[in-house]
């Protein structure tokens, strides 16, 4: 289960990177300048945040098996579509409607772990989850490039949107929603799962909304996890673009060089959870646990984007992103760990939540990044991203992972 977790966390990233890899090609071939281009990005992200709490409510009404399925049905086809846009118009529209399917995935994803994952293990299956994310956002430029040389921008959407299709396949095959369903599970199994989380052997109830949304708790994640996403959209989208433009780098070394900070992200995934299980289990302290590592992180993170910003070096720069972007990702299976521990059967919800607030960050960072550089230069945007890292350290100091949500 946790495996095609992973793989589905894999495709969502290489199909949302194709786009920031193609960006010089397209722009050139359609004269977009680099405020249109940030629309179209951002015109996903809008997709994406708008249908957050949408799509977590529709895993937790559907069910994970189902509901995955359809949604990665749906945004491997406008991946595909993307290929065949004519105009600006056509090709906002095509990423608005890619956003709204993959909207879903996370919430849903996490909300599949919610019965199979124990407690103890929640943070390393987060932290590797996403750790799958930034391993197929990293593998993707230089693949995109290769594919584009070969066949043309359009072929990486038509081969990324293939793939989806053969997951979305094998995961309705596979997955079932309750360990108690699936025939591989034997009572052994099954008895260590209901004795660490009775829930997973509870009849489904109506999600809790008022609950989530009036939790202090809720909140204080909701603002933190919106400063990573704007800092996770400067890099995703525009780091390609950054290397090529501002650093001197041709197609061919920025396809290289862009997916080696998502790399050390990935370092910092498969880390951030597995320290943060390690600490809680043996201090027996979750909110310690979960706090120490991801204050870290965004810490690590705000004091490496800024040599990282000023060096003249190019390729000290990119050393410097490495370092930062480990520190960012150390805070991501922690992040998503919280919603499974203090949301339990309706962690799909509350990660929702959470992540609406992240991609309307993440939303605004590619127009307002666009405006800085075109009327302030490349520094800028990094230093702002610096600013929110630190911002969000403060914040996540102040969640508490042991907080059971109250359901009323």
């Amino acid at each position: 289960m946790l495996w095609l977790t992973v793989a589905a966390y894999m495709i969502t990233y290489m199909d949302r990177v194709v786009i920031s890899s193609a960006a010089p090609v397209i722009r050139k071939e359609f004269g977009y300048s680099l405020e249109t281009m940030g629309g179209i990005l951002a015109a996903f992200r809008w997709g994406y945040a708008l249908f957050q709490i949408p799509g977590g409510w529709f895993g937790d009404l559907l069910g994970p098996r189902r509901a995955l399925t359809l949604i990665v049905i749906w945004w491997s086809a406008f991946t595909s579509l993307t290929a065949l846009s004519w105009n600006e118009l056509s090709m906002r529209t095509f990423r608005f409607l890619f956003g709204v399917g993959e909207a879903g995935a996370f919430p849903i994803a996490t909300r599949s772990l919610s019965r199979w994952i124990l407690p103890t293990e929640r943070g390393f299956a987060q932290g590797i989850t996403h750790a799958g994310s930034r391993i197929g956002a990293a593998c993707t430029p230089p693949l995109v490039v290769w594919l584009m040389v070969s066949y043309g921008w359009r072929s990486p959407f038509f081969v990324f949107g293939a793939v989806g299709l053969v997951w979305a396949a094998v995961w309705f095959y596979y997955y079932r929603d309750s360990p108690a369903e699936h025939s591989s599970v034997n009572a052994p199994e099954l008895e260590l799962i209901q004795r660490h989380m009775p829930s997973a052997s509870q009849a489904k109830h109506a999600v809790p909304w008022r609950g989530i949304l009036s939790s202090s708790n809720v909140q204080v994640l909701c603002l933190m996890y919106f400063c990573y996403g704007y800092c996770l959209s400067v890099y995703l989208d525009w780091f390609p673009t950054y290397l090529k433009d501002s650093r001197g780098f041709n197609l061919k070394e920025m396809g290289f060089y862009a997916s080696l900070p998502l790399l050390a992200g990935t370092a910092g995934d498969l880390m951030g959870g597995w320290v943060s299980d390690w600490i809680g289990h043996r201090s027996g302290n979750l909110r310690m646990a979960r706090k120490v590592v991801a204050v870290t992180g965004f810490v690590m993170a705000a004091a490496f984007i800024l040599p990282a910003t000023f060096t003249k070096d190019p390729l000290a720069s990119v050393w410097f992103t490495c370092l930062a972007l480990f520190g960012l990702e150390l805070t991501v299976g922690v992040s998503w760990a919280v919603p499974l521990d203090i949301g339990g059967d309706y962690a799909g919800s509350v990660s929702a939540v959470m992540n609406t607030f992240g991609n309307v960050g993440g939303a605004l960072s590619p127009t307002v990044l666009a405006f800085l550089v075109t009327h302030y230069g490349w520094d800028k945007p990094f230093i702002a991203a610096a600013a929110m890292c630190a911002l969000a350290a403060i914040l996540f100091s102040r969640i508490d992972a042991s907080q059971q949500l109250a359901a009323r």
